[in-house]
């Protein structure tokens, strides 16, 4: 885990001051919902249709709220630019889509989120771009297969929805040749900072904990300026902004997050020890849990995990079923990282799209069930996981 300094804000300090227009008084975010903006000369036109970001020309190149939501991303992670997107797998699509061409190499972890996945298996092959899915746990797996020459990325998701695997984040920053990328979602920037161990790029999808409220679908990619200035001109093309109103979303929970996380993580710790000692559990996985494979690399590593936790009841699908169908005051809904907790079958949802054999490979057993704790109070979460269990 990576000190802050004595003269710079911590993380929770940034998130609240960041993304803060200047000469702007006003302490909400601001909303600018205009698609397009006037022009005063020709010339001026000219100007903004070749810049990055022109934060008033037309939305899809930039706005003043989505701008906002850019810079406060970008000062959370250290990162020198952001280029916010419509969600997160917008913005997974335009750095894997936006980087590589026809005959490029891709290395990325078969433990992530199903929808990665599926645009790495099944759309990149159409575009001629090969890719080698690898163990994230297995030290030094990303670096053995790279393709000197031919691998233009490597991507990791860490911690991997929905098992909570962990990549090792100095072995991916050592990494020369290709651009190294990590979906950072469920740590968040409060969790860990990938760029400061070397990493080029930081994908979030904002939609979740960043935004935190269910309310705001959005992405965003941090790196360094010269970057993100080429994925920004792949994005304009693609086409998957960010809308103004997520964006301002998404910074009004940016304010929250920090006392929001460590809530959810407290519970999900509490729920996890409840688990781990009942009979109808194979395993628990959260990275502040002693039991998790990877506990030593996560206090190293990580600052904060949030309140998203896995586990496999023994009795298969037939349990996941049930369990997921008996509680009460926890959800059951796919997304995770907001105020309400949430249980949902990966295996039938998030990674329905997924081969039995790429669940299997992904850890993903019928019996597994992903929960993302979020702010009731714990005792009550606890209770609602009892009953569902009994």
């Amino acid at each position: 885990m990576r000190v802050t300094s004595a003269n710079e804000p911590q993380p929770e300090t940034r998130a609240v001051r960041g993304g803060r227009t200047p000469d702007v008084r006003a302490l909400a975010p601001v909303l600018w919902a205009s698609t397009t903006f006037e022009i005063d000369s020709l010339a001026e036109g000219r100007r903004l249709a070749h810049s990055s970001r022109a934060a008033e020309f037309y939305s899809r190149h930039g706005n003043p709220t989505v701008n906002a939501f850019e810079e406060a991303v970008a000062e959370l992670e250290g990162a020198e630019a952001a280029r916010a997107f419509a969600s997160g797998m917008g913005a997974i699509a335009g750095v894997v889509l936006g980087l590589c061409s026809k005959g490029d190499h891709v290395v990325a972890q078969r433990q992530a989120y199903g929808g990665t996945t599926q645009l790495l298996a099944g759309v990149c092959p159409r575009f001629g771009i090969d890719v080698t899915f690898v163990d994230a746990t297995k030290p030094g797996a990303f670096a053995d297969a790279v393709i000197p020459g031919r691998t233009m990325l490597v991507l990791a998701e860490t911690p991997a929805n929905p098992l909570l695997d962990l990549a090792d984040l100095d072995e991916l920053g050592a990494i020369k040749g290709p651009i190294t990328a990590v979906d950072s979602t469920l740590a968040t920037p409060l969790g860990v900072r990938p760029l400061e161990y070397g990493v080029q790029l930081t994908i979030h999808s904002a939609t979740k904990a960043m935004a935190g409220h269910n309310d705001a679908t959005l992405g965003v990619v941090t790196g360094e300026r010269d970057l993100i200035d080429a994925l920004w001109g792949f994005a304009v093309l693609q086409g998957a902004c960010a809308s103004p109103f997520d964006a301002m979303n998404g910074l009004r929970g940016l304010r929250t997050l920090g006392p929001r996380l460590r809530q959810q993580e407290e519970t999900a710790v509490a729920v996890g020890r409840m688990l781990e000692s009942h009979s109808a559990v194979s395993w628990v996985r959260h990275p502040r849990l002693e039991s998790h494979p990877q506990f030593e690399l996560g206090a190293r590593q990580y600052r904060r995990f949030g309140g998203v936790l896995s586990f496999e009841l023994t009795g298969g699908f037939d349990a996941g079923a049930r369990f997921v169908d008996s509680v009460h005051l926890c959800r059951q809904a796919t997304s995770m990282g907001g105020p309400e907790t949430l249980v949902t079958h990966p295996a039938s949802t998030t990674h329905a799209g997924l081969l039995p054999e790429e669940l299997a490979a992904a850890g993903i057993t019928p019996g597994t069930v992903r929960m993302s704790c979020g702010l009731e109070h714990t005792d009550d979460v606890l209770a609602d996981v009892a009953q569902a269990l009994g």
